[in-house]
Order: structure tokens, then sequence, then C-alpha cells
């Protein structure tokens, strides 16, 4: 039994892996940070580093004040969804009531990332995806995730996902496990919507078209500074 657990799980990563290698391909469309200076620098600080010391009084208020820390600036609703209709190369009325419904329920967010991932199930499922996170204060810096998918669904399928990040005042407290909130789920317009959260950062990935399959079926995502194949 234990040996067709292992197949099965060594099927849903390759078909995932593939997946992602195939969309890593194409040309994708770029979102640019609303805020004038372009996210090109890398501000996050490694998993498991001490806080730095606090800042010099008079630390300027448009970038974030310490290596790893972010700002207190937030995006507006507007400056995401432009940020999401150049990703995804147009804006829909399913994606404008998804950032809509985010919005209302959670305010402003003070990140988000832009990514790829593919998705493979074979009575279990698994899911890959690799972006960058920016920040509104400026700065950037490259993420990964992975994690196993609960349902009893076959095949993968590749896909972008624009995710709203909530809360997060180190850029280390990304890197960690979000499970997905139950009862979350929001779909409408072909546009699929969830959140995950932990230790109060809540993330919501917004996804569309071929993506909506295996949004349904995440457990948990493990995000990382660095690319792992492993999804526990």
């Amino acid at each position: 039994m234990h040996q067709k657990y292992r197949k099965a799980l060594l099927a849903a990563a390759a078909v995932a892996a593939v997946f992602t290698a195939a969309l890593s391909t194409l040309p994708q469309a770029r979102a640019q940070d609303n805020s004038g200076n372009p996210p090109t620098t890398q501000i996050g600080e490694q998993p498991g580093e001490a806080p730095p010391p606090p800042p010099p009084p008079g630390a300027p208020a448009n970038q974030p004040v310490a290596p790893g820390e972010v700002g207190p600036q937030t995006y507006t609703q507007d400056e995401t969804l432009d940020a999401a209709k150049n990703f995804f190369g147009g804006t829909t009325e399913g994606l404008a009531k998804a950032f809509e419904k985010t919005f209302s329920e959670n305010g402003r967010p003070n990140a988000y990332i832009v990514g790829s991932e593919g998705s493979g199930a074979f009575f279990f499922g698994l899911r890959y995806g690799q972006g960058t996170l920016y920040y509104k204060g400026g700065g950037s810096m490259k993420v990964y995730w992975q994690g196993p998918s609960v349902g009893w669904d076959f095949g993968g399928n590749a896909s972008k996902v624009f995710t709203l990040v909530y809360n997060l005042h180190w850029t280390r407290d990304l890197f960690q496990r979000f499970p997905g909130v139950d009862g979350s789920l929001y779909f409408v317009a072909g546009v699929g919507l969830n959140y995950q959260r932990a230790d109060n950062i809540t993330l919501a990935p917004i996804r569309t078209g071929v993506g909506l399959r295996a949004g349904a079926n995440v457990g948990y995502l493990s995000y990382t500074d660095r690319q792992s194949w492993f999804p526990f």
C-alpha cells in the first residue's frame, strides 16, 4: 500500500514539474509597482536571521526602514488591479470582482506576489510555483512555493497567480507553511480566489483559467526563498 502511495506522489510530482517547466518557457506579462520605483532591489533577509536593530530617527518613509522589514505603505485597489491587468494581460469582470472582494474583507495589502505555477494530481495532488514578491515601498525578491493538495482528481495544469499579501511585517515571516482557510474558495467569471493564513498573515492567491481546477484542491503551501522539490 505504501508503495502505491509513493508511486502516486511521484506521478503527481512529475506532472507538476512538466507543467511548471512548460510555463516558465512562455513569455509573460510583467507586473509593475506603481510607486514610481522599479522593483528590482532585493531587500529580504534570509530566514532565521535575528531582526536588525531599530531604525535611526528620521528614517525615510518611502522604503523599508531596515533590511527585511516591510514598510507601512499599502497598495490601493486600483494599484493592484492595474498590476494584475499588466500581469494577466487584461481585466475581466471576474478579476475586478475578486479584487473587490478581498479588499472589502481584508483591507489594503502591503505586498503582492506575481508568478507561475504547475500542479498535477494522480489521486494525490502536488503544486509547485515561483514568482516575485513586490513591496509597496520599493524592492523585490524571488520566492518559491510548494505543497500537497487534497482531492481525488487527475491530470495537471499550468497557470499564472497573483497573490495579495496582508500583514507581512518582516520578509522572513513569509517563509513558512500557509494552510488554506476553510470556506474561503470564491469563483466568479473564470477567476478563483482563496485565502491562506498563518500567524496573522493572510495570502490571497488569485488565479484565472486553467488554474481554477487545482486552486480548489490546495491543502497548504510552503513558501521558501530557495526552490525545493520536497512538497512537505
